[in-house]
């Protein structure tokens, strides 16, 4: 007889444990549980079955693997947890006793250090790794530097927040790692390329936070311990591989001044003497050598004789002895091979757009964002007023050496230039706040992020102060076909027929609502005889209702025959085609009294003529005959489906058409505003 199977030893039961059995197995409170899970990357599984992963008559909710479980069981920190325990137990029994001295030496002196640093070892083994999982780490510590201090988030914690992503901004900048960034209600989106790894984080806005209580901050306490650890490993591996000090040299006094990236001072490794800067020079006269040997190789081949074929240069190495960065073009190999996109700007050209320029921040746009971006694309000058704080190139908005000045409103005309003031020209009026200087170039703040986010340097009259700009999209959402795309011109994404119909919808809408508003007001107009006998008014001496020999509701219309079923579809009948014919005689009239010679496809009074008509009812005709076509063929070919593949395709027809009616209304939208404008 075989050995029957004890419930619960094999299978899901087997394989999933609960959080009330593994908190009991690790011999630990739940927030030491919550904290150990993070720490160690652990999360709750969802079983196929809960009813079978329980070992209970009710399933329970939340479910661990029994493996993960089992492996937190040789975690160094449970020792530390368990210290802290007997500690808290001992404070308490120091404050029972009134001893409050020996209870806050304990815990000054006493209180375990809990170091995650072989934690993070364990969960990144590579730095690639570590890179891959940074982008919630960045995104909570910016989260966290902007937070105001309370009993929750304490300011130690803020201030390092602060420090860690100010040393990270200041390696994109140095290396020209950032290559686009958005602005959005959330806040501002940034991505940059470490080591081939693309990083997308996101900043909030320079806001007052207002800290609610529906947020349990231990729990993302415990997630800003783990990552500021991680950020700090990571941020050591960047600045050490660059030759620079870390941690930088931090300035507390341009801290307190609001001086943000100025208050980290970087530098070099000092080895026996030899500076980064040193070291630098050394590397390009290496360099420099290098070229030599290369150039000198390659005139050793150019003397030898030349068998089968002649010698192909590499693009990007050498090329008539002069090292040239010329981006690389892919080329198709074969007939048939995939065509891939050409790189359109190197890495270098990105890095230095804004480095011939000098910019000024006025006071109303946001300093740090723009601040970071310009000098992470190469711009080394740049200046603010005085209130934003330190660290300025300049607090001279009349510098003359400023070519670009960041406003965030109007411009006020001075006196001088106004209509029926002006000036000599000969003498310039002289510069005062918020008036324009000669030579200087202003734009709105979505200048930079649009040059950035394309890699050139747009035209700045489409940026002006004042001016409508154009539409600020995002970099990493590449429109298709069906959807609405802005930068694209109306008239290339209209379908075949879509202004006529637009254009008759109108028409009716118009017309009801004139009819609507002629039946009110006939609604609410006196009678014109108020004394009409009664048998009029349909109503005897008795008060009984009698029919009238003539009713003014009911009119007889007289047959003027039949109509086609084209011009039923597109609203002509003989009343339409009658007062054309009308209009049309009296037009023939006026131009023969004037000694005109009289064509349909003029008109006299700029209105709408019998031809253009015509052309958008043909236009309505083609449009919805080629609908019809393209409906019956879909038709014939669903026919040969089978019935999953047709409800699939179903499915996908109805989230098309979703997308086709709202980039329908966009362009709607779009159309009507470009007809107001004129």
């Amino acid at each position: 007889m075989a050995k029957i199977k004890k419930k619960g030893t094999s299978g899901q039961a087997k394989n999933f444990i609960t959080r009330t059995q593994a908190v009991r197995k690790l011999q630990i409170s739940l927030p030491d549980f919550r904290r150990l899970c993070i720490y160690k990357g652990i999360y709750p599984r969802e079983p196929r079955n809960k009813k079978k992963a329980s070992k209970t008559s009710t399933p329970s909710t939340t479910f661990y693997y029994t493996r993960d479980i089992q492996y937190l069981l040789h975690e160094p920190i449970l020792n530390k947890f368990r210290d802290h325990k007997a500690l808290a137990k001992k404070i308490a029994r120091s404050l029972g006793r009134g001893e409050v001295g020996d209870a806050a030496r304990l815990e000054k002196n006493v209180k375990p250090r809990i170091s995650l640093d072989h934690i993070i070892k364990e969960r990144y083994p590579t730095f690639v790794d570590a890179l891959r999982d940074l982008d919630d780490a960045l995104s909570l510590l910016f989260l966290f530097a902007s937070l105001p201090s309370t009993s929750t988030v304490p300011p130690k914690t803020i201030s390092l927040c602060q420090r860690l992503c100010l040393e990270f901004e200041h390696y994109l900048i140095v290396t020209h790692a950032l290559r686009k960034s958005f602005i959005s209600i959330k806040g501002i989106y940034y991505q940059a390329t470490i080591q081939g790894q693309d990083i997308l984080w996101l900043v909030p806005h320079k806001f007052v936070q207002r800290v609610t209580g529906d947020v349990d901050f231990r729990i993302m306490g415990t997630f800003v311990e783990f990552y500021t650890t991680l950020l700090g490993f990571v941020n050591y591996r960047l600045y050490t591989s660059m030759g620079l000090v870390y941690p930088p040299r931090f300035d507390v006094n341009s801290d307190e001044q609001a001086g943000e990236l100025g208050a980290i001072k970087l530098q070099g490794n000092d080895v026996d003497g030899v500076t980064a800067s040193e070291n630098r020079s050394a590397q390009e006269d290496e360099q420099d050598t290098g070229n030599a040997v290369v150039q000198k190789f390659a005139d050793e081949l150019a003397r030898q004789p030349q068998h089968s074929g002649h010698l192909e240069q590499e693009d990007g190495l050498v090329e008539d002895g002069v090292a040239t960065d010329t981006i690389d073009q892919f080329e198709v190999q074969g007939r048939g091979a995939d065509v891939l996109l050409q790189p359109s700007t190197s890495d270098t050209e990105v890095g230095s757009l804004f480095s011939p320029y000098s910019f000024f921040l006025s006071r109303e746009t946001p300093r740090q964002p723009l601040e970071f971006i310009l000098r992470a694309f190469g711009c080394r000058r740049i200046g603010w007023d005085e209130v934003l704080g330190d660290g300025a190139f300049t607090n001279d908005p009349n510098d003359p050496s400023i070519t670009h000045q960041v406003v965030d409103r109007p411009l006020i005309l001075q006196p001088d230039s106004l209509p029926g003031n002006e000036g000599s020209l000969d003498v310039m009026p002289a510069p005062t706040q918020g008036g324009r200087m000669p030579g200087r170039t202003y734009i709105q703040p979505q200048w930079v992020w649009d040059c950035i986010n394309q890699g050139r340097l747009l035209r700045a009259d489409q940026y002006a102060p004042g001016a409508t700009l154009p539409p600020h999209l995002s970099p990493w959402v590449k429109p298709t076909k069906p959807t609405y795309d802005p930068t694209v011109p109306l008239a290339d994404q209209e379908s075949e027929g879509e202004v006529e119909e637009e254009e008759e919808e109108t028409e009716e809408s118009d017309d009801e609502q004139l009819q609507k508003l002629d039946r009110m007001e006939s609604e609410e107009a006196p009678s014109s005889k108020p004394g009409l006998p009664e048998l009029l008014t349909g109503a005897d001496d008795h008060g009984m209702d009698v029919a009238s020999g003539r009713s003014d509701d009911v009119s007889v219309e007289e047959f003027g025959g039949f109509t086609s079923d084209d011009e039923k579809a597109n609203g002509i009948d003989d009343e339409d085609q009658g007062e054309d014919a009308r209009s049309q005689h009296q037009k023939e009239l006026e131009a023969e009294a004037a000694g005109l010679i009289f064509t349909e496809s003029t008109d006299t009074n700029g209105g709408p003529t019998r031809n253009g008509k015509a052309k958008s009812v043909d236009a309505r005709k083609k449009a919805a005959r080629r609908r019809k076509e393209e409906d019956e063929e879909m038709e014939r070919r669903k026919m040969m489906m089978s019935k999953k593949k047709r409800k699939l395709y179903d499915k996908m027809a109805y989230s098309n058409a979703a997308r086709h009616e709202e980039a329908a209304k966009l362009r709607s939208k779009r159309r009507k505003l470009e007809r107001a404008k004129g």
